[in-house]
């Protein structure tokens, strides 16, 4: 079954992100889970944890369904130690509200070398991050988002990502997270249906289907292979449609949650139904 939602708003308590969920008619959501623009937050409250379980309880949202996202400020392959420590601290605190909420699994950016280390030690800092704070938490397993690969920005192709997941000492909770924006951007062209099983049996051969535990799913404002992290809504940028038919008809991203992130947030009620509707009878 396939679960489509979009990454909705927290604002005035992480309660209210179910609530915002299903008035868009999403099967699944994403959320932040503090303010992605701030290092650290206040800590959740009681009554805010107790009523963000009973909402995704009543509204039938189970962990599975749900894909919080963490703070764009933290960057776990830091080349320079005080700020790689800020990002570790902040990314343990993140995990540490998952756990809290009752959530499984965090989706994250892993992280720039800023042109100061070398790739291979920039991953080998991200991967030693995630082993850090996994050692902290538990029930919780780390999503390395892909990236368009924007500036010095990292995970832009599937070796990248396998060499961190590689270095995970606990590799059943570390995952990876698809954007089909970034993905298009940074070179992999699922466009077409030929270029889609491609892309998808190169994943399944570097990586592995087993540790997809999601998907972003937006259209590109730029084009193939430009690195360029522009997101655009549903048939209206240089993907278009077809690649979202073909996504909504791939049992292979079944029960897991496949999130908007398209900058119109008016339209993303009618995205949902539309892209349910790509689903062959």
């Amino acid at each position: 079954m396939k679960y489509v939602g979009a990454h909705v708003s927290a604002s005035g308590g992480v309660e209210n992100a179910p609530l915002n969920a299903k008035a868009i008619g999403a099967k699944a959501f994403a959320l932040f889970t503090k303010n992605q623009r701030q290092w650290f937050s206040n800590p959740l409250t009681k009554a805010s944890i107790k009523a963000f379980r009973e909402n995704c309880e009543k509204l039938d949202y189970k962990p599975f369904q749900i894909l919080p996202h963490d703070s764009y400020l933290i960057n776990l392959g830091h080349p320079e130690m005080e700020p790689l420590e800020k990002s570790r601290a902040s990314f343990l605190d993140e995990m540490q509200r998952c756990e809290q909420l009752g959530l499984d699994r965090l989706n994250f950016h892993p992280g720039s070398h800023l042109k100061t280390i070398s790739e291979e030690e920039c991953l080998t800092r991200i991967a030693e991050s995630i082993n850090i704070v996994l050692d902290k938490t538990k029930g919780v397993t780390a999503v390395i988002e892909n990236t368009a690969g924007q500036g010095t920005n990292m995970g832009h192709k599937f070796e990248q990502l396998r060499f961190i997941i590689e270095k995970v000492d606990d590799k059943s909770r570390v995952g990876i997270c698809i954007d089909t924006c970034h993905a298009f951007t940074s070179g992999y062209n699922i466009k077409s249906q030929e270029g889609y099983d491609e892309t998808f049996r190169t994943f399944d051969k570097i990586i592995g289907f087993k540790y997809l535990r999601g998907m972003h799913i937006n259209d590109s404002k730029k084009e193939l292979s430009t690195r360029v992290d522009r997101h655009d809504n549903i048939g209206k940028g240089f993907l278009g449609e077809d690649v979202f038919r073909m996504l909504m008809n791939d049992i292979r991203l079944d029960n897991m949650p496949l999130i908007l992130e398209t900058p119109d947030e008016s339209l993303w009620e009618a995205e949902i139904k539309n892209l349910y509707l790509l689903i062959r009878k």
